[in-house]
This record gives C-alpha cells, sequence and structure tokens, in this order.
C-alpha cells in the first residue's frame, strides 16, 4: 500500500472499526470486569476488520499468538486489498471502562506495510510535546526538569507554567518529584498513556509535556497519533528481562538501547482513529439515547494533514 491508498474510504472504514469496538465496550461500562470489557472490544474489532476489503496484519495488538486468541501480533485481517500494518488497542482504559471512569477509548493506526515499529510487549520510557518547538527539543537522557526548562525556554514561559502529564505510578516518584521540584505543574493520569501524550498536541487540554514509563506498544499508537498533528516524541525500549530481550530479537530489534523518534516509529504516513468509550479530555464517550447510539471519533490522516471529528448517530 503507497501513502496514496490512505484515501477517504479508508479512512471511514477505519472509523467504523474503531467505533464498532468502543460499542462493544460500552455495554460493559461500570460492570466491574476488565476482561469481559476487553473481550467484547477485541471481538467487535475483529469481526469489524475482517469484513474490509483490507491484506491486513496486525503489528500492535493483544500479545504474542500463544498469549492472545485473538488480533495477536501477526494475526491476519480483512478479506484482500491494501497491504496494511495495523496497531490497535481495541480497549485503552479497561480499568478505566470497569469503573466507568473518564478518558477510556477504542484506538488504531493504519499505515503502509512494512512502516510501523513491531514493538515487543515490553515497557518503553517516553517523552513527547506537541508541534511547533525546534526539533530535538526533548531528550530521554535529560532530567525531567531539564526537559520542562527546554520546553519553557522554547514557549517564551517560566517552567511554573509548563503542564506535565505522567502516569500515577509508584516507579514515577523520582520523575514527579524533579518535575514539581522545577515548579511544574503535574497531571497525574490513573491509566491510558496514548491519550496522555495525545494530550500534548491539544491546546485545549493545557498539557504541555508527557514522560514516563508505559507500554511499547502504545508508544507506536501514540507516535500514529502525532504524526498526524505533529509533535515531537523519543522512547527508548526497556528490558526487565532476558525473556523480553529475545522477544525483541524476534521482532527484529538488536540495539536493545536505542533511542527511537517520531519518524523512526512510523516510517509513513498513517491513518489514527480514536473512539470515546467512556467521557474524557478529548472525546465524549458513547451515550444510548431515545433508541439511538451516540459516538465521537478522532480520525486523523498524516498524507492530508487532517484532523476530523466524526459524530455518528445510529438506531438500536
Amino acid at each position: 500500500m503507497s501513502t496514496e491508498t490512505l484515501d477517504r474510504s479508508l479512512v471511514m472504514d477505519a472509523v467504523q472499526v474503531s467505533e464498532a469496538a468502543a460499542i462493544a465496550a460500552w455495554s460493559l461500562v461500570g460492570r466491574g470486569d476488565e476482561k469481559a470489557a476487553d473481550q467484547a472490544a477485541v471481538d467487535a474489532m475483529r469481526t469489524a476488520l475482517n469484513e474490509l476489503d483490507i491484506d491486513g496484519v496486525i503489528v500492535i495488538g493483544e500479545g504474542e499468538r500463544d498469549e492472545a486468541p485473538m488480533l495477536y501480533i501477526g494475526e491476519k485481517v480483512g478479506k484482500g486489498g491494501p497491504r496494511i500494518d495495523i496497531a490497535l488497542d481495541p480497549l485503552e482504559g479497561t480499568t478505566l471502562t470497569a469503573k466507568a471512569m473518564a478518558n477510556a477509548l477504542a484506538v488504531m493506526a493504519w499505515a503502509p506495510a512494512g512502516t510501523l515499529l513491531h514493538a515487543p510487549d515490553t515497557y518503553m520510557d517516553k517523552i513527547a510535546c506537541g508541534p511547533g518547538f525546534p526539533a530535538g527539543l526533548l531528550d530521554l537522557d535529560k532530567t525531567p526538569a531539564e526537559n520542562v526548562r527546554a520546553l519553557a525556554k522554547a514557549k517564551g514561559v517560566e517552567p511554573s507554567h509548563i503542564t506535565v502529564c505522567v502516569l500515577d505510578r509508584p516507579r514515577h516518584a523520582d520523575i514527579i518529584a524533579s518535575l514539581r521540584e522545577v515548579g511544574a505543574r503535574v497531571y497525574l493520569i490513573t491509566d491510558g498513556d496514548v491519550a496522555g501524550v495525545m494530550n500534548t498536541a491539544d491546546a485545549e487540554t493545557g498539557v504541555d509535556m508527557y514522560v514516563g514509563q508505559g507500554g511499547a506498544p502504545e508508544g507506536v499508537l501514540a507516535c500514529a497519533a502525532l504524526k498526524c498533528v505533529g509533535g515531537q516524541f523519543q522512547g527508548r525500549l526497556v528490558f526487565r528481562n532476558a525473556d523480553e530481550r529475545a522477544r525483541a530479537k524476534s521482532h527484529g530489534i538488536t540495539d536493545f538501547d536505542k533511542k527511537y523518534d517520531l519518524h523512526e516509529m512510523v516510517r509513513s504516513d498513517a491513518i489514527f482513529v480514536a473512539t470515546g468509550v467512556t467521557d474524557g479530555a478529548l472525546l465524549d464517550g458513547v451515550k444510548l439515547e431515545r433508541g439511538f447510539v451516540h459516538t465521537h471519533t478522532l480520525v486523523m490522516n498524516s498524507a492530508t494533514r487532517t484532523v476530523r471529528e466524526v459524530r455518528m448517530k445510529r438506531s438500536v
């Protein structure tokens, strides 16, 4: 698939797939069952993908084949057509969904075959900011405080005017301390670091930077979104044991200390879609009103440099 085939029909196909997953997950919002909500989203997304005229391969999915019965890494989907790499998280925020909390999403990215980083299911150190700044502004090898100062200088403000999004995890205690020491505001989130990174590219969220350690697959999805709207990202894989290193090697990764930038993780144009499951900073959640289901989807296409909000209303 060439970038020219990232056309409107494929964009709308992608929207329908993420809508299906979001609606399926929404039926289990607040039920307290993370696994059931995730499975519902996976089932709906897989069914919708297999109805499309694409030759798709899951490169970021629910896990390795022995761990995930559906939408596993390497699974082929679609009825045939353009060759597409697919990165997906049918339900980003399983805990958020189970507890009826904000910012649960169904997310997916499409790109020409062979152009998305086949990130193993490991952790990744990440740092990101929105568009409009000099290249190389942020650096994982600098302290969080140093990166805040660099971003504040580029924006022409004091560090106290910078807001940084961080996953609320014990492993981030030193990061949070460094940010607060320099005077930055820290916006803690419980889950959903794809949305966390995306927040940096939307001025309305008030988030200037994202920093912390999260899933490597989610890093690829976040980069696909930033590819469409601009911004900077650096990521470095984090390995906890020899098994994770072996898994990375099986994905073709040999430099275990490499710092990846946005364009190394997504090497071509891409489509990114996200549909709200629950209400959040970026998207409204699924609603059922008077016999109609309502969805709110953000769809981006880096080939055409377009960002659309799609609101769907369908009878049930």
